[in-house]
């Protein structure tokens, strides 16, 4: 999984791996590489994404109605995708999973992390990654490279939302043992260190 937050080259991470990955000779003989992400991995994923990022009118939902979107697009993502491909002995790489909701809902909105816990608990069934890589960028970068761009609501959530935010993606990436991968630097450098920690990781299983 990747995590971290906006800016930080997650997309561009995802292509390169999704690109490296089949030839890296890591796969096992038989396995695909299924790409995802959340929200939107599914079709009605895409449906919540589009109300999460991009709500009609005065449709914006609060922040617990927030939290309870993610978790119905966990739930139907996990039984949907990923433990299908799982139980077929494929990879799965993700984009986000269940430690940005922690990040951005928990840390930055505020909400209870007891409670968001428990409803990743609900929508995951206990699944947890393999390995997550940590795209560590400074705030300050990211606000760089989002400078040019339309923001989604939840990029367009303030300076100290987005701080809260980065500073959880740090204590969940220090409490959960997500592997950080230093994201300030050009993306085949980015991309080498993802490739590396993915081969040690493989070579530790």
């Amino acid at each position: 999984m990747l995590e971290g937050i906006d800016g930080c080259g997650k997309t561009t991470q995802l292509q390169s791996l999704a690109a490296w990955l089949p030839g890296s000779g890591l796969l096992p003989a038989e396995a695909e590489l299924v790409v995802t992400r959340e929200p939107g991995g599914t079709p009605l994923g895409r449906a919540l994404r589009e109300l999460l990022l991009h709500p009609p009118g005065d449709a914006a939902p609060v922040s617990t109605a927030e939290l309870l979107l993610y978790a119905a697009d966990r739930a139907q993502h996990v039984e949907r995708v990923i433990r299908p491909a799982l139980a077929a002995g494929h990879w799965v790489l993700s984009d986000r999973f269940s430690g940005s909701t922690a990040a951005y809902q928990g840390h930055g909105r505020g909400l209870s992390l007891d409670l968001i816990h428990q409803l990743e608990q609900v929508a995951t069934g206990g699944l947890q990654p393999g390995l997550t890589l940590w795209l560590d960028l400074p705030l300050a970068i990211s606000e760089e490279r989002r400078g040019g761009r339309s923001k989604d609501r939840i990029e367009a959530g303030g300076e100290a939302f987005l701080a809260a935010v980065a500073s959880g993606f740090a204590c969940l990436a220090e409490q959960r043992g997500w592997v950080r991968v230093p994201a300030d630097g050009p993306p085949a450098q980015v991309a080498a260190a993802c490739q590396a920690a993915l081969r040690a990781w493989h070579g530790e299983r």
